[in-house]
């Protein structure tokens, strides 16, 4: 069997293909691109997803320069059998850049960012020079590849270079923008976004809209930003998403490409646990694993982990979970329960309204990563489309309690939930009382949902994933003769096990026979077998019953 290399952050087709390393074959999406595409198209992503590698791949199919060399890097390929895609090869000036690096906490700084990234880019094409060109065309031209430009000339800098190319080929040019949006989530997380969407529309715009030198763009991103923000009068995009707009399978890995894979890599039987972790998403009917997660479980010898962890930056989503109100704390732990919620979700994102509408917030978690869509509902009554939310794995469950929920709980302040965990960990159930009882008065309404004790599973769910370090957290699962809510098996000998039984009842009078209720059924149930078979000393066991903003903690004997 062929020893391959995992491709962990390798964004360079041709470094990957020429260096020995493992390639998902996604050749078929330049057949498909060149069978039918649009002028302009937009493929909207979640971060490490594979846009930049796909756009890389494009460069060296498409790109005049090198031609017979990057020929090579395509040989027992998908692509490498279709003669028609094959004639396309080689046959154009391209330009590719990636906007992940222009990020700056000033405007001042960005604009130095900018000219330095677009001075790269005109770097390989200084032969440019040579050519005849006007006074004004050659000053913008050296200006701009010196990185001494103004901000006006910078604005045509895709543009102008379009057009050069063109006429030194005489063949129509290739945009290849990469992760298009980034600079702009940057400007609005530092607060001068406005300055920022000005500058790009402008870029943007004189490129992609009725530029004769342009044969057809591709760019990438997170998100959709809306067309009266950046693609004002750009009437020729074609946007291709998780829910709509084709090219399915271009990003992320299929279902049958992670089982040639683990075939390939000698690790058939470990589908199951793969599709656990890793699976679940869903672009447009097509089931999608997560590649960068794949990818590092097989560098780390087949350990499920939650890789994906804080791969992005978060400052919108906590801008957004700041101020969420009860009814969408309460929608964000039915999701970390396993449960699904339906939502609205406008594909056209607009910064400016973050804060103004909260179903930005359900578009946001769905385009980063953090949820899949089920199903969808047309609403005749609202004259909308309501979609059903989920998370769509293993991983993302832990992820979603860890960098979603964290933000619930600064409500109530760290430093309550951190003393309720230590207490809890301590069989201090006075404490552990006291504690909860304050988070459950801070952070729950007086009608919880439609089925309370579910909500409350979900929030002490969520509430204890700071445990994930010392414990194995286990939710619903089979020990002694039935299922316990909630149990932490420690991962060191020094700390105790805990077993949960939750309650919830209508009224402040049953809260005490409640309890005692889930401490019976604690020991008549034999919650502990499982927590004992794994040598588990002390076992902590809790009863805890809500009313709600009310709760009474006991500790079983």
């Amino acid at each position: 069997m062929m020893q391959w290399k995992i491709p962990i952050g390798m964004e360079f087709f041709d470094q990957l293909r020429e260096n020995g390393y493992y390639f998902v074959d996604k050749t078929p999406f330049i057949q498909e691109f060149l069978c039918d595409h649009a002028a302009v198209t937009l493929l909207t992503r979640p971060r490490r997803f594979g846009k930049t590698l796909l756009l890389s791949m494009m460069q060296r199919f498409l790109d005049l320069k090198d031609a017979e060399e990057n020929r090579k890097l395509f040989d027992g390929l998908a692509v490498s059998q279709d003669a028609e895609a094959m004639a396309e090869q080689g046959q154009r000036p391209v330009i590719f850049l990636t906007m992940k690096n222009i990020e700056w906490d000033t405007w001042e700084g960005m604009q130095k960012n900018i000219a330095w990234e677009l001075a790269r880019l005109y770097s390989p094409f200084k032969y440019l020079a040579q050519d005849k060109m006007d006074d004004n065309v050659r000053t913008a031209f050296e200006s701009i590849s010196s990185g001494k430009a103004t901000l006006e000339t910078m604005k045509n800098g895709f543009l102008l270079l379009c057009q050069l190319l063109e006429a030194h080929h005489e063949k129509k040019a290739v945009l290849l923008i990469d992760e298009y949006d980034a600079p702009l989530q940057c400007a609005w997380s530092h607060g001068y976004y406005d300055e920022a969407i000005g500058f790009f529309r402008s870029l943007y715009f004189s490129a992609l809209k009725s530029n004769p030198s342009l044969d057809f763009a591709i760019l990438t991103g997170v998100l959709r930003i809306a067309k009266e923000s950046i693609f004002s009068g750009l009437n020729n995009l074609r946007v291709s998403s998780a829910l709509s707009g084709g090219y399915a399978s271009a990003c992320g890995y299929t279902k049958a490409e992670v089982a040639k894979m683990a075939h390939d890599l000698g690790h058939d039987d470990k589908l199951e646990e793969l599709a656990s972790w890793y699976d679940g998403y869903d672009f447009q009917g097509t089931e999608i694993y997560n590649p960068w997660s794949v990818n590092n479980y097989f560098m780390e010898h087949c350990k499920a982990r939650p890789y994906w962890m804080r791969t992005s930056g978060n400052s919108i989503l906590q801008t957004m979970l700041r101020d969420v109100d009860q009814k969408r704390e309460r929608e964000l732990y039915e999701l970390a329960r396993g449960g699904s919620i339906r939502v609205r979700v406008d594909e056209a994102f607009i910064y400016k309204d973050v804060e103004e509408h909260i179903d930005n917030l359900y578009t946001l978690l769905l385009y980063t990563g953090y949820l899949k869509c089920t199903g969808s509902e047309y609403d005749e009554d609202e004259d909308d489309e309501l979609y059903t939310v989920a998370l769509p794995n293993r991983e993302i469950r832990s992820v979603f309690r860890r960098e979603i929920l964290k933000y619930l709980t600064y409500s109530v302040g760290r430093t309550t939930l951190d003393y309720m965990l230590n207490a809890m960990v301590e069989g201090d159930t006075d404490m552990f009382e006291e504690c909860l009882q304050d988070i459950v008065r801070s952070m729950c309404g007086i009608h919880d949902a439609a089925h309370p004790e579910h909500f409350y599973h979900g929030l002490m769910l969520g509430l204890t994933v700071w445990l994930e370090k010392r414990y194995r957290i286990r939710s619903n699962r089979e020990s002694g003769y039935g299922r316990f809510d909630l149990a932490f098996f420690p991962k060191q000998a020094k700390f105790p096990g805990i077993v949960m039984e939750f309650k919830a009842v209508k009224t402040e009078e049953d809260l005490a026979p409640a309890v005692d209720a889930a401490c019976q059924q604690i020991a008549e149930k034999d919650y502990t077998a499982e927590l004992e078979a794994q040598g588990a000393s002390p076992i902590w066991c809790y009863g805890i019953a809500f009313c709600k903003k009310h709760v009474i903690v006991k500790m079983c004997s």
